[in-house]
């Protein structure tokens, strides 16, 4: 599926700053729109694939926009933090880890089935690389691990969060929502589900199921209704994810042992643990390698699979395409709260 030409002509003459607005625009409307429960399987495949016209320009025609990505998009962490600053006491914060856009209708159809002002809805950026750790950091903490228990570190970015981070059940974690006026919940959903339906047979299909049921049940709502009494509440993410089962194959031998040897079955890695620290010598390139705030990698460019041991895993993150790098961030309140 084709950009719309008006887009694509916007971005072939756009500066980076609004050739990205656009690009996540495009994503969050694709994504976000109305979606039906019965149908999420194949709706959101349907999505994923009209997303793709975005990685496709940006891995030939515009891939020169990703050096401009951490400048120029901004940052759901400081976002966060930025809106934390903002608001008095009577804060939450609910990340879905690994949540990315194709999982926002079921939130938004949730919230105003139930009675929920929407402040905000938007697609903003993670961290490069798109993974847990860097996001982390960017809040301040050592790693998601140190939220439980309230063990955050003092040089946190929202000074005065009650911390925890929990897989547990929904109802669960809400019974373990204390009275606190400001409170940090990160949940390993749906990034341990996709983990685990990574292999060959599973995939996106199945995930877009399982998330359509779980973001509309009662006992994920029964969370959100614990954790604004009282406040006023932000969901969002630390990173999207990949649906690299449906990627093409690289069927060029040499590049995809190029691939395969530089990320394996990933899609970054840390220069300093290459033995080929430049790039493959194709124009669009394979690969681009970023130095951002969370050090120097070679990130895998666009929508593309290549033969590993035990098979490429049909969901991932770390790469280059949008529904990685791009997270929801949405903020809602409900009556009684603030």
């Amino acid at each position: 599926m084709a950009l719309p030409l008006p887009l694509l002509r916007t971005l072939q003459a756009a500066a980076p700053g609004e050739a990205w607005s656009k690009l996540f625009d495009y994503a969050w409307q694709v994504c976000a729109a109305p979606a039906t429960a019965a149908k999420a399987a194949s709706e959101i495949a349907k999505r994923d694939a009209e997303v793709g016209s975005a990685d496709l320009f940006l891995a030939t025609a515009g891939w020169d926009l990703w050096r401009a990505f951490e400048k120029e998009v901004p940052r759901a962490a400081d976002a966060l933090a930025a809106w934390w600053a903002d608001h008095a006491s009577g804060r939450a914060v609910l990340i879905l880890d690994a949540l990315s856009l194709r999982e926002v209708p079921w939130i938004l159809e949730g919230a105003a089935e139930r009675g929920y002002t929407v402040h905000q809805a938007r697609a903003l950026g993670a961290e490069l690389p798109a993974d847990t750790t860097p996001f982390a950091k960017a809040l301040g903490f050592a790693s998601r691990g140190s939220l439980q228990n309230n063990g955050a570190s003092g040089a946190s970015r929202l000074p005065g969060a009650t911390t925890d981070t929990t897989g547990l059940p929904w109802a669960d974690c809400a019974a373990e929502i204390s009275a606190a006026p400001d409170c940090l919940l990160w949940h390993h959903w749906p990034d341990e589900r996709l983990h685990e339906l990574s292999a060959p047979g599973h995939g996106l299909a199945a995930l877009a199921r399982e998330a359509a049921e779980t973001l509309r049940s009662d006992g994920f709502w029964e969370l959100i209704d614990r954790l604004t009494t009282g406040r006023r509440l932000v969901l969002t993410a630390d990173h999207g994810y990949a649906a690299s089962g449906v990627f093409p194959d690289t069927v060029n031998s040499e590049q995809a042992q190029y691939l395969k040897d530089r990320f394996k079955s990933g899609r970054c890695a840390a220069v300093a643990d290459l033995e080929r620290a430049g790039v493959g010598a194709w124009v669009p390139p394979l690969d681009i390698r970023l130095s951002t705030a969370h050090g120097e990698n070679s990130f895998a460019l666009g929508r593309r699979k290549w033969k590993s041991q035990g098979g490429y895993p049909t969901l991932t993150h770390g790469g280059l395409t949008v529904l990685e790098v791009a997270v929801p961030f949405i903020e809602i309140s409900r009556a009684g709260g603030v």
